[in-house]
């Protein structure tokens, strides 16, 4: 039984937590025995002896129905809730209190406590273990008749036999204790050393899979090459076509696979360069343009001329980032258009942030999909994209690349509409001439494989390539065979080595991977060969391996240049046209009926950092909007004769006429005669839309809207700016001008040009709190009708002349208070009580009306001008939406506290 319980002990397949509940209840058991023997030879107490026995017999059923359960976890919390409260301060008051050995054990109870006793529960029990012992020495203190009395001999062996007991018990528990702790570090260390060993193994795998798959596709696409070249029939020509994108869609599945494999093992290098950007853009747009033309869509470039001309960063990887979400862009639009734009934001003298931006108008995400979107092997919303090719790496890529690089990419979409994926990275400037305006040419070949011309001819140049695939060496010199040029081939670097020693070679393509003699043993090899020929011919590498790493490896090996498999045929002829002696190459340029050139004109449309926007109901003078440039989406004004956009196809003055009764002839629709109206706020789909056309003027846009206790504007807004990731909406938990008002203050703040994103939100935040926002209401009919007041309440203001005070507080409307009499004494004393005794900002007061004429106006001025002088007075006219509410006659008077 004892072996059984080491062993359990020892098991690395049971918990830590369960081994601890074993080795230290089973300790605690065995002694708690020992102590009911040691009891009845010495003749303690029997009301001790009895708690001692009755508690091992408890302990022990809990301790085996605990492992039997698997529930150790509430056993110790069991045992530790009776020892505290029960057993120990039994055993203290009836073992002498503190002339035995019941002090020394409370100080094991409570390191029991902390090492069984699971979770945030350890601190309540150590806290109850304290209490307890407190109480317990409290008592024995002030009522220590209620103790039994020890002799001086019983009461010296009771605590000395619990000090040797608790000093063994506790070292025992510590000894074990360490052991598991070091028998759980060794296994940690031997799983680590496994998985690192494993990590190294799956690099291995995957790198050799790279080189064994990229050998037999460097076959497959060269002699598909070759077919193309020839002139043969379309269905052939056809088939060859769709064999090369099947073969190119499989080297993208490795290449991807490969890159994440890389990232999840730690074996990604970013390595940055000095590179030209206007360089990047070209090669960029010279492989994205013709996709897009030959699926019928329009590509734009529209490119910061402040971009510096010279960066330093992994131009490499930036392009594969940005090529990834140009050609996901093409793959998921079925028409319209794709634009890459290009940001530049100067951080200091010698650092910008470059943000790069790609929308399309493809078929758009689905909210619920963007959480998603940069999962491996996830593809969202697969029923619609059943027919589209991929596999879902692409922007986990994309994703963790940027991650690598300390960027950021963010996605904004409207489903069904299209998206934009906007990708942040700081850099930094080699040189900071501006780029200006790129004139991008393109030049693409109208029919490529019909009328195939090479670009050059060298016929007297001789080639050597070596490589230990006899199909790699058909391959390049078949792709060769139309610049004329004279190749020998060899099996391996000793083969190279006799070529070099007698015959000397213009240029040596080079595969890495041989057997005995690599390629990088070769080259140095081929350098110092005594008496060789080819000491100084350029050597350039053929290799399956891709990626920076092997680009730096290549360059500090001393190779001119590096070609990956499948070799691309245009770019192995740049190669040798590169590298060939000038002397022995003769150029055959395209002639023009074969070739087409483009040159794609950037453009720039400049986007402002920070856009505020709100909704028609913040009853902003005209002139206000426009001197601010405050985009403004209306709300929805529905009458009997159709819905109508609140400032824009109705004003207030003809809704109220509409809503009162009066007849007012309106020369496109002819005579509108009363009836009922009422406003609506625009739905989440208009919002979107509003959103998306606001960011194609700025980077990030922050959203006003009225009160959210009054309007659903607040939650369509906010359900809208789901799909933006800079977009942000603020409850300006005000009415009509009010909301103004923090637009206002939100449009001046961003002219002085200090102000962050995320500093002017909190300010907003608190000033919003110190608007005053109030109406006073010349009739309660439009109160009732629009279900704000009872119609009952509304005939009693009517009977009495009650004009109610409607203000806001926390964003809630309701009565303020109530003005008695005729309507020119009500406004002066609403005028009065409002603007006397507050501590006002003066620099503006809004005075928003509904149904007031020139004279009615003008008397509130004066009014005001009695009581307060301000430096701009608007007289503005409230919204229709917020009219056909309070109805005509109907003033408020809003003002930022100071």
């Amino acid at each position: 039984m004892i072996r059984q319980w080491l062993k359990s002990i020892r098991d690395p397949e049971v918990e830590l937590q369960d081994r601890m509940f074993r080795l230290l209840t089973g300790i605690a058991l065995f002694t708690l025995f020992l102590m009911i023997l040691f009891n009845v030879v010495i003749m303690e107490h029997l009301v001790d002896t009895v708690c001692l026995a009755a508690g091992f017999i408890f302990f022990s059923a809990v301790y085996f129905i605990s492992i039997s359960k698997k529930r150790t976890d509430i056993g110790g919390t069991i045992i530790a809730l009776v020892i505290n409260l029960i057993m120990m301060p039994v055993i203290f008051l009836t073992g002498g209190g503190v002339y035995g050995g019941a002090p020394v054990w409370l100080v094991f109870c409570s390191l029991y406590v902390c090492l069984v006793v699971p979770g945030k529960r350890r601190i309540l029990f150590l806290f109850i273990s304290i209490a307890v012992s407190l109480i317990s020495f409290l008592v024995a203190y002030f009522y220590p008749e209620f103790l039994p009395q020890h002799t001086l001999t019983v009461a010296f062996v009771d605590s000395l036999t619990g000090v040797i007991a608790v000093t063994l018990l506790l070292s025992l528990m510590v000894i074990f204790q360490a052991t598991l702790y070091e028998n759980e570090n060794s296994r940690a260390k031997a799983q680590a050393k496994e998985i690192e060993e494993m990590n190294r193994a799956q690099s291995r795998f995957f790198s050799s899979m790279s080189h064994e798959i990229r050998t037999p596709i460097n076959t497959i696409i060269g002699l598909d090459e070759m077919i193309l070249r020839e002139p043969v029939s379309e269905e052939v020509a056809e088939d060859a076509r769709r064999i090369q994108l099947a073969s190119k869609m499989l080297l993208s599945l490795i290449n991807d696979i490969l890159d994440l494999s890389k990232i999840e093992s730690g074996k990604m290098d970013i390595v940055p360069v000095s590179y030209e950007t206007g360089v990047m853009l070209s090669e960029i747009v010279n492989m994205i343009w013709i996709r897009a033309r030959q699926k019928g869509l329009e590509f734009h470039i529209d490119v910061d001329p402040a971009m510096p001309s010279m960066l330093f960063g992994d131009e490499v990887r930036i392009k594969q980032i940005l090529l990834n979400i140009l050609n996901n862009a093409i793959k998921y639009t079925q028409k319209g258009s794709v634009t890459l734009s290009i940001q530049c934001k100067k951080l200091a003298a010698n650092r910008v942030e470059m943000t790069y931006m790609v929308e399309d108008t493809g078929m758009g995400i689905k909210k619920e999909s963007i959480p998603y979107l940069f999962d491996a092997f996830k593809r969202v919303d697969e029923e619609t994209n059943r027919n589209i090719e991929g596999t879902g790496l692409g922007l986990a890529i994309v994703k963790q690349l940027l991650d690598l690089m300390g960027g950021s990419i963010s996605v904004n979409s409207i489903y069904t509409k299209g998206t934009t994926f906007t990708v942040t990275v700081e850099q930094d400037i080699v040189d900071a001439h501006e780029v200006g305006e790129l004139n991008l040419e393109t030049r693409h070949s109208l029919n490529a494989y019909e009328h195939y011309k090479q670009s050059f001819e060298a016929p007297a140049a001789r080639i050597l390539i070596v490589d230990d695939n006899e199909s790699n060496l058909m391959v390049a010199s078949k792709l060769l065979r139309g610049t004329k040029v004279q190749t020998d081939t060899v099996l391996s670097g000793l083969e190279c080595l006799k070529k070099t020693e007698s015959c000397h070679y213009d240029v040596i393509l080079m595969d890495h991977l041989m057997p005995e003699m690599d390629g990088i043993e070769c080259l140095h090899a081929v350098r110092s060969q005594v008496g060789g020929l080819c000491t100084r011919t350029p050597v350039v590498a053929l290799t399956a391996n891709a990626g920076n790493e092997s680009q730096t490896l290549y360059a500090k090996e001393g190779f001119d240049a590096y070609l990956v498999k499948p070799v691309n045929a245009a770019l192995l002829e740049a190669c040798v046209l590169k590298l060939l002696p000038r002397e022995l190459v003769v150029f055959t340029n395209a002639s023009e009926e074969d070739m087409a050139v483009y040159h794609l004109k950037t453009r720039h449309k400049e986007r402002v950092p920070l856009l505020i926007t709100t909704d028609s109901i913040c009853d902003l003078p005209r002139e206000l909007i426009e001197r601010y440039h405050i985009p403004v989406l209306p709300y929805l004004v529905y009458t009997e004769q159709g819905v109508f956009m609140d400032g824009m196809e109705a004003d207030s003055d003809g809704v109220l006429a509409y809503v009162s009764g009066r007849k007012v002839r309106n020369t496109e629709k002819g005579i509108v005669k009363n009836g009922n109206a009422h406003s609506d706020a625009p739905s989440v789909e208009a919002y979107e839309s509003f959103f998306a056309e606001q960011l194609t003027r700025s980077q990030y846009v922050i959203h006003i809207t009225m009160t959210s206790k009054s309007s659903s504007g607040y939650a369509n807004a906010c359900m809208a700016a789901r799909s933006f990731h800079n977009v942000r909406v603020i409850d300006s938990c005000q009415l009509s001008s009010g909301t103004g008002l923090l637009v206002l203050y939100a449009c001046s703040r961003l002219q002085s040009r200090e102000v962050s994103i995320y500093s002017l939100v909190e300010e907003l935040e608190v000033v919003k709190r110190r608007i005053n926002t109030s109406f006073i209401v010349d009739t309660t009919e439009y109160l009732a009708r629009s279900g704000r007041i009872s119609e009952r309440v509304s005939g009693l203001c009517r009977t009495l002349l009650l004009h109610p005070v409607i203000s806001l507080n926390k964003g809630k409307m309701g009565l303020g208070s109530i003005r008695l009499g005729r309507r020119s004494n009500a406004w002066k004393s609403y005028i009065h009580s409002t603007l006397k005794g507050a501590p006002i900002d003066t620099s503006q007061l809004f005075i928003t009306y509904a149904g007031l004429n020139h004279d009615e106006l003008e008397e509130i001025r004066q009014e005001i001008e009695r009581v307060l002088t301000f430096e701009h007075l608007y007289f503005v006219k409230a919204s229709p939406a917020i009219a056909i509410n309070c109805g005509p006659g109907t003033f408020g008077l809003l003002f930022i506290r100071r």
